[in-house]
């Protein structure tokens, strides 16, 4: 039976989405593996992810831009060409100054994933866009978690090297199907929609400025939450992984995959409630679970990570669908462009604030104390997000 455009599209997006989180995240498994090979210290070499980490929000603005003016399948083809070629490249590296130039070149191209993917899929999703977009985030979380098992596996089984090789031919592989999708006519791109309610300028600015903290500062959260948790785990989990590679792969596929299922949970949710309240309560939650986790270890750490990765992922759904309620008319790839620079611009920031706390103060608490603090300035600053948020996005 012939696959309908709107399943190729939803199938590439969801592909698309779980590559480009393994592709961000596997370096954070592979350091360790890094720090015994090249016997350089742990914060020398997860510094050489900011580089990388700053191109994806950087891009996306300009990835969004010519997804409005050329189309967004052809990008998403770049996008799984480019990353998987870099991927490789990262695999053969030789120095350290090698594998910076091909993790920035990784960057690059996964920055066109969100801005690009993520307002094509709901142009062709048709009706229940929250829940599209929930399975959509279950495969990023999968991302996620398939990072952490398949960089322990490979390093395990094979080396480090296997661990950036492997994902990444598989990537090109999957960007030449897309490609031949497109030349049989199977893939295509709806015209952007309409704002549905013609918001006024003043209000649609509000919204925007309110966003542009809560998204800084959700990411930056997000980043350095999924930057420590590897490492966080091989101090204070002993007792459950011993010293492998793969039990602390395992430890982050299970926080990251547990996320990602609940994430259709948080889709559906964001189409029956308002977004607002969506939103305002994924925020909220994150606080007390920020705050136990900076003074937990073994399978407590493991429980409320995976509640915190669970509210971090969950606020995207209606996130998304507020920024599509209130993005100009052909503007969408623009618009969650500037989303994602935000959103993006904050792993770099994640980064070094991870290997500066752990540099000086030898662990994590401290750094899980000021996420705390800056998830309740994120939850302040929503709590100013117009009322009219409750109504839905047709």
């Amino acid at each position: 039976m012939a696959i309908s455009a709107a399943r190729a599209t939803l199938a590439f997006s969801c592909l698309g989405h779980l590559y480009v989180h393994l592709c961000t995240a596997f370096y954070f498994v592979i350091v360790l593996a890094l720090e015994v090979d090249w016997q350089l210290p742990y914060h020398d070499l997860i510094k050489l992810w900011t580089l990388g980490a700053l191109l994806v929000g950087l891009a996306a603005l300009p990835a969004g831009f010519l997804s409005d003016r050329v189309g967004a399948p052809a990008l998403i083809v770049v996008f799984f060409l480019g990353m998987g070629f870099c991927s490789v490249g990262a695999g053969l590296s030789g120095s350290t100054a090698e594998l910076m130039w091909w993790l920035a070149g990784i960057g690059l191209f996964a920055a066109i994933y969100h801005p690009v993917a993520v307002p094509w899929l709901v142009r062709n999703a048709g009706a229940g866009k929250g829940k599209a977009l929930g399975f959509n985030g279950i495969f990023g979380s999968m991302g996620g978690a398939v990072a952490g098992l398949t960089a322990g596996v490979l390093i395990d089984v094979v080396n480090w090297r296997a661990a950036f090789i492997v994902p990444g031919l598989v990537t090109v592989v999957t960007g030449l199907a897309l490609l031949v999708f497109m030349r049989r006519g199977l893939i295509h791109d709806s015209p952007s929609l309409d704002s549905p309610n013609g918001e006024k300028r003043s209000t649609m600015v509000r919204v925007f400025a309110i966003l542009m903290v809560t998204m800084f500062l959700a990411g930056l959260i997000f980043s350095a939450t999924q930057t420590a948790l590897p490492k966080m785990f091989a101090e204070r989990s002993l007792d459950l992984i011993g010293q492998s590679a793969l039990g602390v792969g395992v430890l982050v596929a299970l926080v990251y995959g547990m996320a990602g299922l609940m994430q259709i949970v948080s889709g559906h949710l964001a189409d029956l409630l308002p977004h607002k309240f969506v939103y305002l309560g994924a925020l909220l939650i994150q606080v007390p679970l920020l705050w136990l986790a900076a003074n937990l270890g073994g399978m407590s750490l493991v429980i409320v990570a995976t509640f915190m990765v669970v509210a971090s992922v969950g606020a995207l759904p209606a996130e998304n669908l507020i920024l599509v309620r209130y993005a100009p008319s052909g503007k969408h790839g623009l618009t969650f462009g500037l989303k994602f620079v935000l959103g993006f611009g904050a792993v770099p920031v994640a980064v070094q604030l991870v290997a500066l706390i752990t540099e000086r103060t030898g662990g994590f608490y401290w750094l899980f104390v000021i996420l705390a603090v800056l998830a309740l300035c994120a939850f302040t600053a929503a709590l100013f997000l117009p009322g009219g948020l409750d109504r839905k996005v047709d």
